[in-house]
């Protein structure tokens, strides 16, 4: 097995003393232009003095610019390909003498690509059964439900009614809803609220405790116990309209008969289905070719690939309303627990990029632009503007990577020997 020391790499360098002098001389010339002594005029100052005074400052710029070429020029020399940047250590820089130092640093790995032809894979292509297509077909009638009033009485189980709902302790920032719909004893309303409306009757007032668990779906209720007063408004039947002709032309002008909305439904969730068993067995053909691709990874390119799974985490918890500076977790030790999928993440793309190149496998330019045209009406704006936005950003490049890969991976997929 290999491992990430296999990529390491420890190279000693020396920069003749000749070299040194020249380029002293040069920094120490330009400093001498841009700065100001008393008693000179810009760029008459001695020599000596801008030396004695700037000592700190020439040797620094000195070692800017000549450690970096070295490294530069002894790699290129021995044919490495680096990786990240390299650690300067053991570094001596005395008065007439040569520079010396020692560079660690890393390189990107040989790959030997594995059998990657005829994987075995299991897969089946998906079969849609008619309970299927009219759960489906109901989910859609219950959308065009109406709610017709009904005249003041006791509620009862299964009652759809309209409440007035406000939270009076446990929360910092109260609830205030005024038309809140609730089905009693429907399977989204939790029993609490179900037990307080059953045999109340509308303009009625109930106050009561509602213990919210850990893991609720809605982070500012979750683990909360909050008092709430409820007040019943209206009662109300829901009334679904009848399947046929009729509802199958309401859906959509492109149907006009319930069979053809029933066929349209099928092949929907065919689809659907058939998408999630592709990238089930895609995601076993990875699996497969990662085991059998034995090669080192660089260190730069595993823990940049926990940072960026950590920070995708972090915008997930944003996008659901969650400020992640106040969530008390060691982020370093998160991070780590990133480490086996992000090796995974980085072996199968180097594996993957390494197809490519040897099966000929690039995004044309006309895909490029379909994806380009995705983005610029998701953002509601002229191509030529999200063009020139993703360029400056750098991301057309990324986009064409991304296709290149999900490409592969279809080949790959393709390919495979498919077992039920």
């Amino acid at each position: 097995m290999s491992t990430a020391t296999d990529c390491k790499r420890q190279l000693e360098i020396e920069i003749p003393l000749e070299q040194v002098e020249q380029a002293k001389e040069r920094v120490t010339n330009s400093i001498k232009q841009r700065v100001r002594l008393p008693g000179f005029r810009p760029g008459k100052a001695p020599v000596s003095l801008v030396q004695s005074r700037f000592e700190r400052e020439i040797r620094e710029e000195v070692l800017d610019v000549l450690l970096p070429q070295a490294f530069r020029e002894r790699v290129s020399k021995d044919g490495l390909n680096v990786v990240g940047t390299p650690n300067i250590a053991d570094l001596h820089f005395e008065p007439g003498e040569a520079i010396r130092f020692k560079a660690d640093f890393e390189v990107a790995p040989e790959i030997e690509l594995p059998s990657y032809q005829g994987l075995p894979v299991k897969y089946e292509e998906p079969a849609v059964t008619d309970e299927e297509v009219s759960a489906r077909l109901e989910s859609m009638r219950d959308s065009k439900a109406e709610y017709v009033n009904q005249d003041p009485r006791a509620i009862e189980a299964g009652d759809h009614v309209l409440v007035q709902l406000k939270s009076v302790a446990g929360l910092d920032e109260p609830i205030d809803e005024a038309d809140l719909p609730m089905e009693v004893g429907g399977a989204d309303t939790l029993p609490v609220f179900t037990e307080n409306l059953v045999g109340a009757h509308p303009d009625e007032t109930k106050e009561f405790d509602v213990s919210y668990p850990e893991d609720y779906g809605r982070e500012r209720l979750a683990g909360k116990t909050v008092r709430f007063q409820l007040t019943a408004k209206t009662i109300r039947r829901k009334e679904l309209p009848p399947l046929d002709d009729e509802f199958a032309k309401d859906i959509g002008g492109e149907y006009q008969t319930l069979d053809e909305l029933k066929e349209a439904i099928r092949k929907s969730i065919f689809h659907e289905k058939q998408y999630e068993a592709q990238q089930s067995a895609k995601e076993q053909l990875i699996d497969k070719l990662v085991v059998s691709g034995d090669f080192p990874v660089p260190e730069v390119y595993v823990e940049r690939q926990m940072e960026n799974q950590v920070r995708a985490s972090l915008r997930d918890l944003a996008g659901k309303g969650i400020d992640p500076s106040k969530i008390k977790l060691d982020w370093e030790k998160v991070k780590e627990t990133q480490r086996d999928r992000a090796l995974r993440n980085v072996k199968a793309s180097l594996l993957l990029e390494k197809i490519s190149e040897k099966e000929g496998i690039k995004a044309s330019q006309e895909e490029i632009d379909r994806e380009v045209q995705r983005v610029a009406r998701s953002e509601r704006e002229a191509m030529a503007v999200t063009r020139a936005r993703l360029e400056k950003e750098g991301m057309l490049q990324r986009i064409a990577d991304h296709i290149q890969t999900e490409k592969t991976i279809q080949y790959l997929f393709e390919q495979a020997q498919k077992q039920a």
